[in-house]
């Protein structure tokens, strides 16, 4: 998206520091290592209310127990550089209405649901990060997104504007990231290969559309 500021950090560093030598971070790698694991932590609960009730059923117990682990390797890190990180507060359907009615009102099925929940879940998750980052998004970007892929996805709206679809192509790239995970722990879990390929196809349909 060319967003300033996406150089600061060297991810590679990072990546390479947070395995090796975590003791060695900056404080401002360490910043976002910590705002980015509490992010990833807090993520799964709100997300699960998005969805079939017997999803949420299903995930809360080891989603409670992902978060508990990413908070406190997150403190340890923040705590290693003497510096403050924070969760973002994700959105909840009870908290959100689209055009007027009740978010979910107008979505059925996994895969609208999971679509919708997305959209805004991990808007809301970058908008955190990148600021922890120093990522400098434009004024406007991401209350316009909301506001559009909420429409979009949960509502009437047809189509997004060019720079928020291409947000929003972005946005969906996590397919990669779950493919890695699911290869990376050798899972070979079948609700991975859901997630993937609703975020693949999403991604690859407004990149062609």
């Amino acid at each position: 998206m060319g967003f300033s500021g996406v150089d600061g950090l060297d991810g590679d560093r990072v990546e390479r520091r947070l395995r090796t030598a975590p003791d060695e971070l900056t404080p401002d790698e360490a910043r976002s290592v910590a705002a980015t694991l509490l992010a990833d932590g807090a993520f799964s609960e709100p997300y699960c209310e998005w969805l079939p009730t017997w999803y949420e059923l299903a995930l809360i117990a080891p989603v409670r127990y992902c978060d508990w682990r990413l908070r406190r390797v997150a403190g340890a890190v923040a705590d290693r550089a003497s510096v403050t990180a924070t969760a973002p507060r994700f959105s909840r359907p009870t908290d959100v209405r689209i055009d007027g009615a009740p978010a979910l009102s107008c979505v059925a099925g996994f895969r609208e649901r999971f679509l919708l929940a997305d959209s805004l879940l991990h808007l809301e998750w970058f908008d955190h990060v990148a600021e922890a980052d120093g990522i400098e998004v434009p004024d406007g970007l991401v209350a316009r997104t909301r506001e559009q892929s909420l429409s979009f996805y949960g509502g009437d709206r047809d189509r997004l504007s060019p720079d928020v679809r291409r947000f929003q192509r972005h946005l969906f790239a996590d397919d990669r990231w779950v493919r890695r995970v699911d290869e990376a722990y050798d899972l070979d879990s079948a609700l991975f290969g859901v997630w993937e390929r609703l975020l693949r196809d999403e991604r690859r349909r407004l990149g062609g559309d």
